[in-house]
């Protein structure tokens, strides 16, 4: 009985699997065209939902060809670092923050802190 042996096979790529009774799924040709005129045409199962939208090769949004109006997105308020601080510190807090940090540097530099007004 001769065995085989697996050396030398590329086991990472190479598969000994046939595709006999294998039965694939019906496929539909979908076509997406982007504002670039780019046409890309992907093959869908049929029981597959289809996106409204596809990224285009150049980057930009496909639309679907005769297909539903994609839904605008919520956009969302960036917060910026300002915007944080102000969760977790009040203008006053800042104010009396800042005011330390700059006596700290005045004495570094061999200045006389400021007298702060109560």
């Amino acid at each position: 009985m001769a065995e085989r042996s697996l050396r030398g096979t590329n086991l990472s790529w190479l598969s000994f699997e046939s595709d006999e009774g294998v039965t694939f799924s019906e496929r539909q040709i979908t076509r997406y065209v982007c504002p670039d005129g780019h046409i890309s045409e992907l093959p869908f199962s049929v029981e597959a939902e289809i996106p409204p939208l596809w990224e285009c090769r150049c980057g930009l949004d496909a639309k679907l060809v005769d297909g539903p109006e994609p839904e605008a997105k919520a956009t969302k308020h960036q917060r910026t670092h300002w915007d944080m601080l102000l969760e977790r510190r009040s203008i006053p807090e800042l104010e009396e923050l800042l005011e330390e940090r700059l006596d700290l540097l005045r004495t570094q530099r061999g200045e006389k802190p400021r007298r702060r007004s109560a």
